[in-house]
């Protein structure tokens, strides 16, 4: 009777793994709209600061322009589209974020705006550890039609791949070292540069699509 317990409980147990490993697999993303759509020039708003740190909105404004330019897309001058919005009274990331989207299309004249929400962004010293962490969620939107175009999300720290087999006393000379170091080097500003790679490259699984300037625009 026992022996019977403990068997249905095992196999209760394998089947919720089972269901914890199908549930955390990615699912393919719907391109559908994003294909439709076929934007070529992108508007990047300034991110929306959701960490204590102050310099997050600019730190990762100015990391996004590469990726995306990279990846096959004309990006508006953030410095030009930055002056614009402040000439038309519109300073927070908040008020510009809540602009509708004709209307950015009709001032700027782009086909998709990227909306980034920064999570995370800075240094911190967690027990033996010192860590700077850059979180950022974004979306594409179609400034044509309102539609959503793609979604995603990426972090970047600065422990990724870090050997903590020095002993107690190292890790916390190391933890205290980088502390200094992150915070003297502004190396969030780095880590937002990786998490915007990350997000924004084209030609990773659920990632943004190749964009008409490069030559692998319409191959995935």
């Amino acid at each position: 009777m026992q022996l019977s317990k403990f068997k249905g409980i095992a196999v209760t147990l394998l089947l919720a793994v089972l269901a914890t490993g199908c549930a955390t697999q990615q699912k393919p993303y719907d391109y559908a709209a994003f294909k439709e759509s076929k934007p070529r020039t992108i508007l990047v708003l300034p991110p929306l600061n959701n960490s204590p740190d102050v310099a997050a909105t600019y730190g990762m404004l100015s990391q996004v322009t590469y990726p995306l330019a990279e990846s096959g897309y004309y990006v508006l001058p953030v410095t030009l589209v930055d002056e614009t919005f402040k000439q038309n009274g519109l300073t927070t990331p908040a008020d510009i974020h809540n602009v509708a989207p004709a209307k950015l299309r009709e001032i700027f004249g782009a086909d998709a705006g990227l909306y980034v929400d920064v999570q995370k962004y800075g240094s911190s010293y967690i027990v033996v550890n010192s860590v700077t962490m850059v979180t950022a969620e974004a979306k594409l939107l179609d400034l044509r039609t309102g539609k959503v175009l793609w979604e995603g999300s990426a972090t970047a720290s600065s422990n990724e791949g870090q050997n903590n087999s020095n002993g107690l006393v190292g890790i916390l000379v190391s933890a205290i070292v980088n502390q200094i170091i992150a915070t003297s080097t502004d190396a969030s500003y780095n880590m937002a540069g990786l998490a915007s790679a990350r997000l924004l490259m084209a030609g990773h699984k659920n990632g943004i699509l190749y964009g008409p300037r490069s030559p692998k625009y319409q191959s995935d």
